[in-house]
């Protein structure tokens, strides 16, 4: 045991190292979020080269936090008040990603029913329905799990998606210049370090209640939900550190890449390229639901564009807030979204094929 884990101290220190060597280059290169993407395509490629990376999980969770806390600091009174006449909005948009989520699973089961002729039909329409949901991976593939589809399709399918849709939107946001258009700044500018220590202590504290729950995505939530609630009480405590948030986005973009194991691209070929076909034309669907939305708000098209888009919600908060585009706006879309997924994705499965698995 003492091996394995001196084994697997190294191999985590070495993919860290990897990374921010990786983060360095792209900060160098002026690309978009460097922190992150450049953490997240070199530890994709070495492991899908049979590298032996790893992701320890406390680090992930730490970065999540750390960003939960930072981006909670742009709800002031006056930003949720905005937010709070957008509810249509919100709630077009959680049903816009529940139909599109249903339409690309259908999609994916008609172009592969006719060919996967070793897998019931029963399980592929699972399969298909969780890997086409717009949600989170780990959650999809659960809950994928006990309608008896095959997870491994789907958990493929979701980190596919994740990886074009951040690796893609923060380039093309940057070469189109659009960028720098958030309606309000954080509210805390100035770092404090007592003010620091006590923020940790209470956001840690409400990430530690959310996994006690048992809610999905608890480290990020937990720490988003304290600090919104500090800042909307107007108790400004520090803001977060710039070399923490990038730390954050590092890790972040380590346990994303190091889902892309050697056997990867060996999973169902044709399967993972309807997948990522799939994903552009969701990529575009959502930009042009993004533009409508954009006329009748008066928002930025770019700001809803990372609110609606089929991406993950850290990764489109990063986004926002690294090219200051409408971070609680983008925020509280894809927040709600996630919420309203997890709870209705499940049921609609059964109402709509009550049949399947049965």
């Amino acid at each position: 045991m003492a091996l394995l884990s001196a084994r697997s101290s190294l191999r985590i220190v070495a993919t860290l190292l990897v990374a921010w060597a990786a983060a360095a280059a792209c900060v160098a290169l002026h690309t978009p979020l460097p922190w992150m993407i450049g953490p997240l395509l070199a530890t994709s490629l070495v492991s899908m080269g049979g590298g032996p990376t790893e992701s320890w999980g406390p680090l992930r969770n730490a970065g999540q936090w750390t960003i939960g806390a930072a981006l909670g600091l742009y709800f002031t009174p006056e930003v949720v008040a905005l937010i709070g006449g957008l509810w249509w909005a919100i709630l077009l948009g959680v049903a816009w990603a529940l139909a599109l989520g249903w339409l690309f699973g259908a999609w994916l089961y008609r172009v592969h029913a006719p060919r996967m002729h070793g897998v019931p039909a029963s399980m592929l329409r699972a399969t298909s329905y969780f890997a086409g949901a717009i949600g989170a991976a780990s959650e999809m593939t659960l809950l994928s799990e006990r309608e008896n589809a095959r997870t491994d399709l789907v958990a493929a399918s979701h980190s596919l998606r994740l990886l074009i849709v951040t690796v893609t939107i923060p380039f093309a946001l940057q070469w189109s210049g659009l960028h720098g258009l958030d309606i309000l700044p954080p509210t805390v500018r100035v770092v404090s370090l007592p003010g620091l220590a006590f923020m940790a202590l209470l956001t840690g504290a409400g990430a530690l209640l959310m996994d006690r729950l048992g809610r999905a995505n608890p480290w990020f939530m937990g720490a988003l939900l304290v600090s919104m609630g500090l800042t909307m009480a107007g108790v400004g405590l520090s803001a977060v550190p710039q070399p923490l948030v990038n730390a954050a986005q590092l890790v972040i973009g380590v346990s994303l890449g190091v889902r892309f194991r050697a056997d990867f691209i060996h999973t169902a070929p044709r399967w993972l390229a309807s997948v990522a076909l799939g994903t552009l034309v969701l990529m575009g669907a959502c930009a042009l639901f993004a533009a409508a939305l954009a006329g009748a708000t008066g928002l930025p098209w770019v700001t809803l564009l990372l609110g609606t888009s089929p991406g993950g919600i850290t990764e489109m908060a990063i986004t926002a807030k690294v090219l200051q585009l409408g971070v609680p706006v983008v925020t509280a879309l894809q927040v709600c979204r996630l919420i309203a997924v997890l709870m209705l994705v499940g049921p609609l499965y059964r109402r709509l094929y009550p049949a399947a698995g049965r």
